[in-house]
């Protein structure tokens, strides 16, 4: 396997990687323990298959504050022949002690132009106030980029959530916590446990708070399960792309609450509802809100009536979650890791 072929490989595994390229940034570690360490056979999977993670994970929590979250079978695919297998890893390792780190210094180069992408959405946020933001072109940054395509699920949560829960705020929302005073004798048996869990004792058996919406924060590989939740019984589940019927029904099993809200392109709207009818879930799919809504609500709260009170919030709330998940976006960090490793003075016609 000459370089060119080796790195075909490489470049197939950044292009299937999210922009947090978890998996690339294992192969830089693994090839890097290689080098200085020497404790590993790369032909033996097993000699570091599982340690791997935690030299991936070290890497990740500096720059990323996160670990991947993937089950262990979509970790372990990393080494699967359509990915990085042993036989192309141990030709990966030979060029890369010959080139003194070339291909740890490659990986690490693309991760700092994904970085350097996602910043791009960042700059745009701190750039543009509530009169010049514009919802459509913050979107198109990231289907244009083919290095960021792979994570717009990310960016639709951030701008769903930034959006829904500045209006919970603006508007005001509580909620009211009350028991049924039939059933005092009940809370005063679990005085203590009504206390501590649910705040309501027999002095005080109501009480009010702010409605929120939070973040789960994590997608996992299978893109299922629940993106945002509210204190007030709402799911909220984000499906920007095509919907089948295995991830419609996933979504209903996955997701406990009676009241699931579903955001997805206009173009999905029928096909999910016709998809969750067949499965019969249809009955716990509150609403269904498209990009077309997104951009009408975006368009009141950045120059409506009252874009005062809500543009700002919403824009710096986006800023404030693109900088929670990608914490990366600032680079500083990165370069002295760069530099530590001497990455900054390898030069090559092929690698960099």
């Amino acid at each position: 396997m000459n370089d060119q072929i080796a790195k075909e490989a490489i470049d197939s595994l950044i292009k299937k990687a999210r922009v947090h390229l978890y998996k690339p940034i294992q192969i830089a570690e693994i090839l890097y323990r290689d080098r200085i360490v020497g404790d590993i056979n790369l032909s033996s999977i097993v000699t570091y298959r599982n340690t791997s993670k935690k030299w991936r994970d070290e890497v990740c929590y500096r720059f990323l504050g996160r670990a991947s979250t993937s089950s262990a079978r979509f970790q372990d695919d990393l080494f699967n022949d359509n990915a990085i297998p042993p036989t192309v890893l141990s030709q990966l390792g030979q060029i890369n002690k010959r080139k003194n780190g070339i291909v740890e210094a490659y990986i690490y180069r693309r991760f700092h132009e994904r970085m350097s992408q996602m910043s791009t959405g960042l700059n745009y946020c701190i750039t543009h106030n509530a009169e010049t933001f514009s919802l459509a072109e913050f979107i198109n940054l990231f289907w244009h980029e083919p290095g960021l395509k792979r994570s717009i699920d990310k960016i639709y949560e951030i701008i769903v959530y930034s959006l829904f829960s500045a209006l919970v705020d603006a508007i005001g929302v509580t909620i009211e916590v009350s028991m049924n005073p039939d059933k005092l004798a009940i809370l005063k048996e679990f005085e203590d446990f009504a206390h501590l869990v649910i705040r309501l004792s027999p002095e005080s058996p109501t009480f009010k708070i702010d409605a929120k919406i939070h973040r789960v924060g994590v997608t996992n590989a299978s893109d299922r399960g629940l993106d945002m939740f509210a204190n007030f019984g709402l799911a909220i589940q984000i499906k920007h792309l095509s919907l089948t019927e295995d991830l419609a029904e996933g979504i209903a099993h996955s997701v406990s609450a009676d009241r699931i809200v579903i955001v997805c392109k206009d173009s999905e709207e029928k096909l999910i509802v016709s998809l969750l009818t067949q499965i019969g879930w249809k009955a716990k799919i509150q609403s269904i809100i498209t990009e077309n809504n997104l951009l009408i609500w975006y368009e009141k709260a950045l120059r409506g009536t009252f874009s005062k009170e809500i543009g700002t919030v919403v824009i710096n709330k986006i800023q404030e979650e693109i900088q929670l998940e990608f914490p990366a976006t600032d680079s500083s960090d990165l370069h002295a890791f760069q530099k530590s490793r001497d990455y900054e003075n390898l030069f090559d016609d092929i690698w960099l």
